[in-house]
């Protein structure tokens, strides 16, 4: 009996420390005409307007979507509230909510085409997403108002998709990204890769969003002459984030980048 109430009182506080942690990202919203991105934002302790910090732009995958500007959290944002990594690695950190009717990248299953993966490809001759062209429309605001050499995407499953759209959607614009459990179109690398800095991660158990999605783009960054990184996690599904996060030298690899 004691032992279970220890147990609940611990998932209690943990529960309690969670929500402070992300409380500490401000809900905004991003409006333009009629239509409305949700979004969350960090600032840096003891934020200074007049300082040009790094921004960090990350996108959640399919099951956070929503309108509660709260989903969108659950992965990766512990990250960025952690005391020593906002202390070591001071930048603006947005998550922005892709609503349930909408998807961050273009994509289609036909399993008829040769260039699909698992009948999964990624049709780049069509117009930007609504949901993804807000989120390009948002970093263009805030670009004037952070260090624009200092401007980084990273996302996982959807937003890792959506991660490997937005490089090539807006090619010069990015210092570096971190795609976690994605995809894309490899034909689309040579618009952003010569020399960029990219770390690319995937479970090898993955059977959500197979790893031959990461592996083609891999291999087509590398042929780009891009300065690619690949982590693949021996006997990891779908959730490999979990382990991307937690990787000691992501935001050291990553705030050290510069356009």
């Amino acid at each position: 009996m004691l032992k279970t109430s220890l147990t609940l009182l611990l998932l209690y506080v943990t529960a309690i420390s969670l929500a402070q942690d992300n409380s500490q990202y401000e809900k905004k919203e991003f409006i333009r005409h009629s239509d409305t991105l949700r979004y969350r934002i960090l600032y840096p302790e003891n934020y200074n307007p007049a300082q040009k910090y790094p921004l960090i732009l990350l996108l959640h995958g399919a099951g956070e979507r929503g309108s509660d500007n709260e989903a969108q959290l659950v992965h990766g944002a512990g990250l960025f509230t952690d005391p020593a990594n906002r202390q070591q690695y001071p930048a603006i950190v947005v998550f922005p909510q892709c609503p349930k009717n909408d998807f961050w990248a273009r994509i289609d299953r036909d399993p008829n085409r040769k260039d699909s993966l698992n009948g999964l490809y990624f049709p780049s001759d069509r117009p930007i997403g609504k949901s993804l062209g807000l989120v390009s429309e948002l970093l263009d605001s805030l670009a004037p108002l952070v260090n624009s050499k200092k401007i980084y995407v990273g996302g996982l499953s959807m937003g890792g998709m959506g991660t490997f759209e937005l490089l090539w959607r807006k090619p010069g614009f990015f210092a570096a990204a971190f795609p976690i459990c994605g995809g894309g179109d490899p034909a689309k690398v040579k618009e952003y890769a010569r020399k960029f800095p990219i770390w690319v991660f995937h479970g090898d158990k993955d059977n959500t969003v197979l790893p031959s999605n990461s592996r083609l783009m891999v291999n087509a960054l590398k042929a780009a002459r891009a300065r690619v990184k690949y982590t693949e996690y021996p006997g990891v599904g779908h959730n490999s984030w979990d382990n991307a996060f937690k990787e000691p030298d992501l935001l050291k690899w990553l705030l050290s980048q510069k356009r």
